[in-house]
């Protein structure tokens, strides 16, 4: 079992090249660095961010891919912070971003010029740096010490809206994504000889402390897949023999509609994990019968760093996120803050060493969410079993209130997503004369099952109140998604 150390993000990198320095750190589709590499071109990228801004923040905005950890590294071996940015967003909601984050400086690839332009700050572009010269002349000197930075020093600023609302950057300490990457290694019993694979986005905490974090930790192997694509995917699991594969259930049912692939090509999985989302039994069921893996769920927020709760490889319980990791505690409380017994669903709280310092310049937020003796109040409705698993039920401003009575669609959607037809599937409420509320549901069938409105009322019928019961189903091919593939409730009216 690790144990805590007083370490700032930087020591992470450098213990690595001392204890690992030829071991393939990361690759791409464009390169490979080992650890000594990696460790170098951070130093390199240090003394950039020194000489090119005073500001204590720096911006990247870089896909997935090997030069992402070496940037990240690079800002924080700089002693500043880093601030991930979401290409995805439209300009005027990633500007807002920047202006948020005060950043004057911005690192990127020229596949982003356009958007750069539309940004209020200075952009540096990674192919008209000579780093080869740099990294080079870097070898003949002594690495630069780390930077004195209090461990409670916010290390990373991610953040989690750009279009609603205004921006809200969520602050996480040096210790916060340290101690996580800890417990969660503890927890999910990794080693420095899992092979992982990188296909989510930076810019998500999941992918950046599940994919960058976390390997650098143990000296472990990263492939990086820039952009998602469920046929790279499957190829490079079975080719580079990956062994850790964390992703959400969006990009699994992706894998599934493809036709390609053998039922032995993820035959090196060692543990997969589903999150950022519930997990449909479509995919679940899909995955085990196509390729034999068995999907585990996490659960986890940018304010925890994220992970909360997780099954692992040896301790899985199917409907659940697992139990919570080392030192971390949960509590299920009902509207007036009193815990719940065990069984019972009400709003889950979490404390623990990961739990986010704060929004950043935004106090008054914080408070809203963050107690003085540091309980986070998630905004998630779940409860736990008398063993200690997690069901995440739904989102609190998500319930619907029908005819008095409290509905959360994710009951909805569970029921429906046993239906063999259905691979995904996203509930709301609407307006009725009657009830007040009424449950829509919108699904995305299998490719190769046909099924209709009626026969999936008929289905959630045998396992819903009558008043549960969608008073429409919507069946398409497709329904609007995030930057990671999540389905945006709030767009779904718009299809009504």
């Amino acid at each position: 079992m690790r144990e805590y150390r007083a370490f700032m993000l930087t020591e992470l990198l450098v213990d690595a090249y001392h204890r690992r320095p030829a071991t393939l750190a990361v690759a791409d589709t464009h390169q490979s660095l080992t650890y000594k590499q990696l460790t170098l071109l951070a130093s390199v990228l240090r003394n950039l961010f020194l000489r090119e801004t005073d500001c204590p923040r720096v911006g990247l905005m870089l896909p997935a891919s090997s030069i992402f950890p070496a940037a990240l590294f690079g800002v924080l071996w700089s002693g500043k912070t880093v601030v991930p940015l979401n290409f995805l967003l439209h300009a005027e909601e990633l500007a807002r971003v920047v202006e948020d984050a005060g950043l004057d400086l911005i690192l990127t690839i020229h596949h982003f010029d356009e958007l750069s332009t539309k940004l209020p700050a200075r952009s540096l572009f990674l192919e008209d740096l000579p780093l080869r010269r740099r990294v080079a002349l870097a070898m003949l000197r002594r690495l630069p010490p780390p930077p004195s930075v209090d461990p409670d020093a916010t290390a990373v600023l991610l953040y989690t809206s750009g279009t609603t609302a205004g921006p809200k950057g969520v602050e996480l300490t040096h210790n916060n994504l340290y101690t996580n990457c800890i417990d969660t290694i503890d927890s999910l019993k990794f080693e420095s000889g899992h092979r992982f694979l990188n296909i989510l986005p930076p810019f998500h905490v999941f992918g950046l402390t599940a994919n960058v974090l976390i390997p650098i930790v143990l000296g472990a192997s990263v492939h990086a897949i820039p952009r998602f694509s469920p046929l790279a995917v499957i190829k490079t699991v079975a080719e580079q023999k990956i062994s850790i594969m964390l992703a959400i259930p969006s990009m699994y049912a992706a894998m599934l509609k493809t036709k390609s692939g053998a039922p032995d090509s993820f035959r090196s999985i060692y543990l997969a994990v589903s999150g950022g989302e519930p997990l449909p039994e479509g995919v679940h069921a899909g995955l085990e019968k196509r390729f034999g893996v068995v999907l585990r769920q996490g659960y986890g927020l940018t304010e925890t760093s994220p992970v909360v709760a997780v099954c692992s490889a040896d301790n899985y319980r199917k409907g659940t996120v697992g139990k919570p990791i080392r030192n971390v505690r949960l509590r299920i409380v009902d509207a007036d803050d009193r815990d719940v017994a065990a069984g019972q669903e009400g709003e889950i709280l979490i404390q623990g060493p990961g739990v986010m310092k704060g929004y950043f310049g935004k106090p008054d937020e914080t408070r809203k969410v963050l107690s003085e003796d540091g309980w986070f109040s998630s905004g998630d409705v779940g409860r736990i079993d008398s063993e200690g698993y997690l069901a995440v039920t739904g989102r609190a401003k998500e319930m619907l209130i029908i005819g008095g009575e409290n509905v959360f669609p994710r009951e909805i959607e569970a029921v429906l997503e046993t239906h063999e037809a259905v691979m995904q599937v996203a509930v709301i409420g609407v307006p009725d004369d009657l009830r007040g509320q009424a449950p829509v549901a919108f699904v995305i069938p299998h490719s190769d099952i046909e099924v209709s409105q009626q026969q999936l009322r008929s289905h959630a019928r045998q396992a819903l109140a009558g008043f549960k019961v969608p008073k429409k189903i919507i069946i398409r091919d497709d329904l609007p998604t995030g930057p990671t593939g999540k389905i945006l409730k709030r767009r779904l009216p718009e299809l009504l």
